[in-house]
């Protein structure tokens, strides 16, 4: 089966001793609640085979605080080819998905 991992700044992200992180095993979604100005940087989603034995990295995706601090929820995309910076208010929620193509 497949599974997913995240990378935060060339560091592997350690989403269960936080609580404050998430990643889907059924998605590969990555969910940050209450964002933080330590959660800017650049995330990238690995797809793990096991039975393959072969990994997949996607795109490094950014994400930034917004400048303006405005509260809300927003659904970044992570698009293989175009990744773009993601804008988040801090204490609030993002959602960064990651698309595995293939099996």
């Amino acid at each position: 089966g497949l599974s997913y991992t995240w990378i935060f700044n060339n560091n592997t992200l350690r989403v269960q001793e936080d609580g404050r992180r998430f990643v889907s095993q059924e998605t590969g979604n990555l969910y940050i609640a209450k964002v933080e100005p330590s959660d800017v940087g650049n995330y990238t989603c690995v797809v793990t085979n096991s039975e393959a034995e072969q990994s997949v990295r996607g795109p490094p995706t950014p994400l930034m605080l917004r400048s303006d601090g405005v509260m809300g929820e927003y659904e970044p995309k992570i698009e293989v080819r175009f990744p773009e910076t993601t804008y988040a208010a801090k204490g609030s929620s993002v959602k960064l998905e990651c698309f595995a193509l293939g099996k």
